[in-house]
């Protein structure tokens, strides 16, 4: 299938991706898991969730391979690869630039395939790991939620998880997963993440560094927050009309809603889609987060060990 596992798309912490040609000539992704740790957890994980999902938004699991020691899993190939490919501040091919209107359909697609998982299935889903890396985008750039190795379920649809130790990567980790005095783990947590990698793509589109900040004394975040409130036009580099103007200006509003520290004043995913698909008029601009998850791992650096 794999033709000797001759084409690799991607490597990561846990698997490395190849590209595969099934018999009728469609093209797969095949995911082979390292060397699983415990009792394979992560593979799990992945098969228990996803196969009970059926969403435009989320990958399809063609199939999977569990042989003594060997795991692997199938899914259809997604001609453009990941999200993070095309919102890398390394990224300077024209053909690699996505325009505002297009990165909105794409956080709205996010947003309606993680509606699903919390809403939309019998088993709520929690994803735990939603970050650019993590979105799949097909050959006409609609998006798809991938990896699901840290995801939880709750069979009875509990709003609030049990959960030992923390699971995530850096810089999207919702701070309740670090310090539990803040709230409860819960779909909150997944709407922190995506609120993260919004504010993400807003850096792409205004061609800020959003992780240049990362060894200063300004956060992006913060950064960004102070200029929206002080700025009702954001003169940002990159845009050129009002349009995009609008579309920035929206995006920005909800991921700071969505990066809220108290887990209680995060909207919920379909609130998320209500404001994104909305009048920007009737958005208001939140209250200032006051923990970074920058700060995250200097408080635990034991919780770089989950940077996926």
């Amino acid at each position: 299938m794999t033709n000797s596992f001759h084409d690799k798309l991607g490597e990561g912490g846990f698997a490395i991706v190849y590209r595969g040609k099934l018999q009728n000539d469609g093209l797969v992704a095949v995911k082979i898991l390292k060397e699983a740790k415990g009792k394979g957890e992560e593979f799990i994980n992945e098969v228990a969730s996803i196969s009970t999902t059926s969403h435009v938004n989320i990958v399809t699991l063609l199939g999977f391979c569990f042989e003594g020691s060997k795991r692997a899993l199938i899914y259809d190939f997604m001609q453009n690869g990941s999200l993070d490919k095309f919102i890398s501040n390394n990224n300077s091919l024209p053909e690699d630039q996505l325009g505002s209107e297009k990165l909105l359909e794409i956080a709205v697609g996010i947003a309606r395939g993680i509606e699903y998982l919390h809403q939309g299935c019998n088993t709520r889903i929690l994803h735990f790991d939603i970050k650019p890396h993590n979105i799949l985008l097909d050959k006409d750039f609609n998006p798809k939620i991938s990896d699901f190795g840290l995801a939880k379920l709750s069979p009875n649809r509990s709003s609030t998880v049990s959960m030992l130790g923390v699971r995530g990567t850096i810089g999207y980790i919702a701070p309740e997963l670090v310090y539990r005095t803040i709230g409860e783990v819960s779909y909150k947590s997944d709407v922190y993440s995506y609120g993260m990698m919004v504010l993400e793509m807003v850096g792409e589109m205004t061609n800020i560094d959003v992780n240049a900040d990362q060894s200063s004394s300004i956060y992006f975040p913060d950064w960004i927050y102070n200029h929206l409130a002080q700025n009702a036009t954001l003169d940002l580099n990159r845009i050129v009309n009002e349009d995009e103007h609008l579309v920035v200006r929206k995006m920005i509003i909800v991921g700071l809603w969505c990066i809220q520290t108290d887990p209680t004043m995060r909207p919920s995913m379909t609130r998320v889609l209500e404001m994104l698909e909305g009048n920007i008029e009737s958005l208001q601009i939140p209250t200032k987060p006051h923990i970074a998850s920058r700060h995250i791992l200097a408080a635990n650096p034991s919780t770089s060990e989950l940077a996926r």
